[in-house]
């Protein structure tokens, strides 16, 4: 504090102490910026320099710049940056302090030369960001002065590496790479000739040279380059060993950062400028690098690949796409797919992402996509068959990158293809069959690419989606006997020609691009595109057909076409069905405009999708369309609009209703999208009836009805995993587990049946011995074997019926784990309508089987299927239904019902056991409250106050105001349940409960 120079307000001062007696507010500045917190120190900073600027004391700037300089040395290594980014900021701001004079001041103060031995690692980091402050105070690059000895400072803390490492060097690459070419020339080049000449002995040195190479090329010519170092380009033959070793020492240095070292960017830039890029790619990268067997050698290779796609020439990018460095990576791709291995693919699909989308030249976009779209390993590219880099596209890109993809489906040309394998299948290549299997990995992956870029691209039109679902479909069911020109999916027969399973997969993709088809906006630019995307609609072309009509008309005339046939031919029946189906859709849109459109729409969608279903599974869907056609008879015949007087048959929403349910019983996801969506159109229509048909699924004396659709998820189940039946067989793992133990302890007892029949297989064979009998004599051996073989028959009957009681077992659990499935499944139809149609009064006949079922689900089972059906029932009856703030507006014809309910269900609430269950019987009456009171009664208007403009007294009134809710009935119930609660000890209701009641409704 003694050495602290003397303030005044700029007179001579005497008092020392000066800038401390001011005050505490400003010393603490300093304390700040040492902090830590990197919010704390910027703040300290900002406020620092307004203090400053408003004080205008000669004194206090001395003592900042002083106090500064001190701290930049710190021993704390957070203090260091704070303090240099806090000096930069001053200098920045008080431009009238010469930087020579900063920079003498840190010399002396942080003399590397003077200070202790312990101390000199503070000294050199006081050193270093000093030369920071002044750079980034953007003045330093105008002063040359101060620039040389900055320059001339950095040079000597070089040696220093113990404690700076490379700080130093990239230090000075950046402020050289900031400088004029005039102030390089006749200020820095002198100083940094020793350097540029031994650029070739660190990656430093290179990296300064390769700065200099392209910052100031007038400067850094050919034939000083040759001067320099004895060579007048950078990458030439006599370098390469050195430019390996380099680029080896860069890679390991910088494997932290999973970026490319920039000396090996500026490298590559430089070889691309001197025309020796091939020389640089060969040699150099495939031939040298790549040797080495490192891990951060090979990664840094592959993130050299990524970088340097948009520097490339269409000649250049064939020679990076067909080189040794992409088979490396894909190598590395196939061998890292275990959790624990480090994926590489992930960051090279980011550096393809950035190249297409900065890149306006379709063919080298195409070139690009194609390079890693022949990636392969045993035929199946490595590129992700999902990726969305497609979006980048061109549209001409884009359509000859779909044309190339058909083109190889259909004749394979694996010699175009940078195929690798593992070393396990060299071993195993005289496989026969090890063609075939190429082809078909190969042909997987382009379909799956097909009909995801219906997904990704961004620019695509409806002639290129229709041509990738006709394509698809034209695969996945039928087969060309011979070229047909007007068919263009038969205008080229495949070279291989397409097995079973190739169908079967083609056929699984082509329902996924058809369940993208049915969500797909409006595509095109045109005003009425514009207007259906506007209005949200979904699965139609601009001019408003639906895409999956536009199949069932192809695949009509696929039907009618000798040059085709299908995979699974129609029978008479079928093809009748068929007609009669499209029959039925043409005379449906006939009705479009004059009927309910959400109606007609609803039933075009089901016959539709079951009729393109009907090339999957011919024998199931005949039944379905036949019922789903009598049904849409019924509900658009001139009869079903008149009153109806037979109530014995059910109508069409009945019927439909039951269909759906058949639907979400099948394996396939786009079936039972399909039925949920239909069912939003069929909602408004939903008749008494129709709901306690869903309902019943939910009804454990119904259970019977399910057995037909639990059999066919069953049989089905075995083909086709879709995202809930895998939970099931994660739910069905978990009660494997559980139910083991019990298993084995049944196992092992024996009843007395068993034991019974043992005693008189042993009596038979005389190998007990009798009341009374003392004799040891001994069973011959034909009696021993007698006895042993009947022995063995008895115990393989007992292990038989263990066997069969465990198998019993077995299939039970696993019909309660696909019936729970379809509950789930036909819960989200509860959900659906409780959502869109929580104005109708079917709504109160939901309340009562949602409280059983979450009941039911409480007392059973805690597997972690009944835990997830247990959440997913809860919140349907919590967040659709409790909280939902639509509810029936038409209670008045209904009040005796619905106050007969909440009576019911505060008595329920009551009489449980168990507190969790009566909260949501509780919280049910306080929902039918909510209704009972929002509605307004035809006998009792609300009381109207004497003032209609008093504002709390309108809000009061509306408080104040019953509805339909009968007040005297419903306080007696509640009054009930609250002496219960205050009266009995294990009460189940709850404080919360009437703290709810008495807030929610205080009158």
């Amino acid at each position: 504090m003694e050495q602290m120079e003397p303030r005044g307000g700029g007179a001579a001062v005497t008092d020392p102490r000066g800038v401390l007696r001011q005050g505490r507010a400003f010393l603490d500045f300093f304390w700040d910026i040492a902090k830590p917190e990197q919010e704390v120190r910027l703040a300290a900073t900002e406020n620092l320099l307004r203090h400053l600027r408003e004080g205008k004391k000669d004194d206090e700037l001395k003592y900042t710049l002083k106090r500064l300089v001190e701290g930049l040395g710190a021993t704390r290594e957070a203090a260091r940056p704070g303090f240099s980014l806090a000096l930069a900021q001053v200098l920045q701001a008080f431009e009238e302090i010469p930087l020579c004079s900063i920079l003498e001041q840190i010399k002396e103060k942080h003399n590397l030369e003077k200070v202790k031995k312990k101390l000199v690692r503070n000294a050199a980091f006081g050193n270093f960001f000093g030369v920071m402050a002044l750079f980034q105070s953007g003045r330093l690059v105008k002063d040359r002065k101060a620039l040389l000895e900055s320059i001339q400072l950095l040079q000597q803390l070089t040696n220093h590496q113990t404690h700076l490492r490379d700080l130093p060097r990239r230090t000075l690459i950046d402020i050289t790479s900031e400088v004029p070419e005039t102030v390089f020339e006749e200020v820095l080049f002198d100083i940094l000739q020793g350097d540029l000449s031994s650029a070739f002995t660190s990656p430093e040195n290179l990296h300064l040279l390769l700065v200099g190479m392209q910052k100031f090329p007038g400067v850094l010519k050919p034939k000083k380059l040759k001067k320099l170092f004895g060579s007048p380009t950078v990458v030439n033959k006599e370098n390469i060993s050195r430019l390996v070793e380099l680029l080896k020492s860069a890679a390991k240095s910088e494997k932290e950062d999973k970026k490319v070292p920039s000396v090996v960017f500026d490298l590559l830039q430089v070889a691309l400028k001197e025309g020796a890029f091939e020389l640089f790619w060969n040699e150099v990268v495939e031939n040298g690098l790549l040797k080495e067997k490192s891990g951060p050698v090979s990664y840094m290779c592959y993130r050299l690949l990524g970088s340097a796609l948009p520097l490339l020439s269409m000649e250049q990018l064939q020679v990076v796409l067909k080189g040794k460095v992409m088979l490396h990576y894909g190598e590395h791709v196939v061998a890292t797919q275990s959790p624990q291995g480090f994926k590489f693919a992930a960051e090279m699909e980011g550096y393809i992402d950035a190249f297409l989308s900065g890149c306006d030249d379709p063919e080298r976009q195409l070139a690009v996509m194609l390079g890693f779209s022949t990636l392969t390993h045993q035929g199946r590219p490595v590129l992700l068959s999902a990726s969305r880099v497609v979006r980048h596209l061109q549209a001409v890109a884009l359509q000859k990158y779909i044309s190339w993809l058909k083109d190889m489906f259909l004749r394979p040309d694996l010699d175009c293809c940078l195929d690798f394998s593992s070393n396990r299948q060299k071993q195993n290549r005289q496989n026969g069959d090890i063609a075939q299997q190429k082809v078909a990995r190969l042909r997987r992956w382009i379909i799956h690419r097909l009909v995801n870029i219906t997904e990704s691209a961004t620019r695509k039109e409806e002639s290129l989606v229709m041509d990738i679902a006709r394509f698809c479909f034209f695969h996945a069911f039928f087969i060309a006997k011979k070229k047909n020109s007007q068919i263009a999916e038969a205008s080229v027969l495949p070279s291989e020609p397409l097995n079973e399973r190739d169908h079967t997969e083609t056929e699984n993709y082509f329902f996924g691009l058809l369940q993208t088809l049915n969500t797909l906006p409006v595509l095109g630019d045109t005003a009425k595109a514009a207007a259906l995307r506007e209005k949200h609609v979904h699965g139609v072309t601009a001019d408003g057909k639906l895409w999956i009509f536009l199949l069932v008309e192809y695949a009509n005339k696929l039907l009618s076409t000798e040059h085709v046939k299908a995979v699974k031919p129609f029978t008479k029946e079928q093809r009748d069905i068929w007609e009669r189906t499209l029959q039925s859709v043409k005379n449906l849109q006939k009705k479009e405009n004059k009927s309910d459109s959400a109606k007609v729409g609803a039933f075009q969608q089901l016959l539709l999708s079951m009729a393109i279903y009907l090339f999957k599974n011919q024998s199931e869907t005949v039944d379905v369309l036949s019922d789903l056609l009598n049904c849409t008879e019924r509900a658009f015949s001139k009869e079903a609009k008149k009153k109806k007087t037979d109530d014995s048959e059910p109508g069409w929403v009945e019927v439909m209703v039951e269909i759906l349910l058949s639907l979400l019983a099948q394996p396939s996801l786009l079936l039972r999208r399909i039925s949920k969506s239909v069912f939003v159109w069929i909602c408004p229509n939903l008749t008494k009836r129709g709901l306690q048909l869903i309902l019943d699924v939910f009804d454990p004396n119904q259970e019977q009805n399910e057995e037909s659709a639990v059999v066919v998820m069953e049989e089905s189940n075995k083909k086709t995993k879709s995202a809930q039946d895998t939970d099931g067989e994660g739910s069905e793992d978990s009660s494997d587990e559980d139910n083991t133990d019990s298993e084995d302890e049944e196992s092992e007892e024996v009843d007395d049946n068993f034991r019974s029949q043992l005693m008189k297989v042993l009596q038979a064979g005389n190998a007990l011995q009798k009341e009374g009998d003392e004799s040891d004599e001994e069973l011959d051996d034909d009696a021993m074997m007698a006895l042993d073989k009947n022995i063995s028959a008895l115990f393989a009957e007992q292990q038989k019926r263990i066997q069969a009681k465990k198998d019993e077992k077995d299939r039970m659990r696993k019909e309660k784990i696909l019936r729970r499935d379809f509950k789930a499944k036909v819960l989200d139809l509860i959900d659906v309508f409780l959502v869109k149609q929580a104005e109708n009064p079917l709504v109160f006949d939901i309340i009562e089987p949602l409280l059983q079922l979450i009941e039911q689900c409480m007392s059973s089972d805690s597997d972690k299927q009944e835990v997830d059906f247990l959440q997913k029932t809860a919140s349907i009856f919590k967040n659709s239904l409790c909280r939902n703030k639509q509810y029936c507006k038409r209670v008045a014809s209904l009040q005796e019902d619905v106050h007969a309910l909440v009576q019911r269900l505060v008595k329920k609430a009551c009489k449980h056991t168990d507190s969790a269950v009566a909260l949501y019987y509780f919280s049910a009456s306080l929902y039918l409250l909510k209704v009972l009171k929002g509605n307004t009664s035809s006998t009792a208007p609300p009381p109207e106050p004497e003032k209609q403009s008093d504002s709390r007294a309108q809000q009061a009134c509306q408080l104040l105001s019953p509805g339909c809710l009968d007040v005297k009935k419903v306080a007696a119930v509640y009054q009930q349940a609250l002496t219960q609660f205050l009266s009995r000890r294990n009460s189940p209701l709850t404080c919360s409960m009437f703290h709810d009641l008495f807030k929610r409704f205080p009158v």
